[in-house]
């Protein structure tokens, strides 16, 4: 191996685990902290959303990021009937200011702000355990997808958009996300259901990992930015994370949430 992919491995490495670290810490800590990493990362987030469509609009993506870290901040101290339309401001602001991709824009936007004010909602009102829960879920449907995909192969899942992706690895996603879904249940008053949720969570995530995919491929790149030594973006790293999370806000008011609560 050179030395300068051996540097790049140890950047990779060392960003890794001060993800791992920072992550772990805001989770087990909940309230406040919790809250201001998910407000940075939200605003980060759409800051990268803006570059990639736009890449000389460095203003409007740096007034973009700090508006939607600001707003995703706030809502959650605020009635949810203030608090919706504060977290689809964002979205309306920035899709006149688009030279391109106006729609994209405004879309992910929305679906970055709710997937934060979601996530903030789950480790309020469930406590650290189903937030966990969502974590690992999201995790080992990445971990199982990567490997037997690799070690199977087989049909592609979307070839055009996310070459690497097979339908084995999607699959394995699947049943991964039920054992963690069956072992949670254990530990709660969920019952077995919680496999199905947590599959369903799954897909998800893989929704939301091949949604930025599509706007990669879209927008001529390989990463979201260059945040993240050796991983590329936060956008990169936490796409699976946002579709989750807007499954639970949506499917939260359907069925409740957790299972068996109600």
């Amino acid at each position: 191996m050179s030395g300068a992919n051996w540097d790049d491995l140890k950047a990779r490495l060392a960003s890794g685990v001060a993800m791992v670290v920072v992550g772990l810490l805001a989770v087990w800590l909940g309230g406040l902290w919790f809250h201001l990493l998910i407000a940075l990362a939200t605003g980060l987030m759409v800051w990268e959303l803006v570059r990639m469509l736009n890449p000389a609009q460095a203003n409007v993506a740096m007034g973009l990021g700090l508006f939607s870290g600001l707003a995703s901040l706030v809502a959650p101290h605020l009635a949810p009937a203030i608090a919706l339309p504060l977290l689809f401001l964002p979205a309306m602001l920035g899709l006149g200011r688009m030279g391109r991709g106006g729609v994209v824009y405004a879309v992910y936007a929305a679906l970055i702000m709710l997937a934060g004010y979601g996530m903030m909602g789950l480790r309020d009102d469930f406590g650290l355990l189903w937030m966990l829960w969502l974590v690992v879920v999201v995790i080992v449907t990445d971990v199982a997808g990567y490997f037997a995909g690799r070690m199977i192969g087989g049909p592609k899942f979307w070839p055009k958009v996310s070459p690497k992706k097979t339908w084995s690895g999607t699959a394995a996603g699947w049943i991964a996300a039920a054992i963690v879904g069956l072992i949670f249940a254990k530990w709660t008053l969920a019952g077995a259901g919680l496999a199905g949720v947590s599959i369903a969570v799954s897909m998800a995530s893989q929704l939301g990992d091949i949604a930025e995919s599509a706007i990669k491929r879209r927008c001529g790149v390989k990463d979201s930015s260059n945040l993240i030594p050796g991983h590329g973006g936060l956008l990169d790293r936490f796409d699976g994370m946002l579709g989750a999370s807007v499954f639970l806000v949506i499917a939260g008011q359907i069925v409740g949430f957790p299972p068996g609560s109600q």
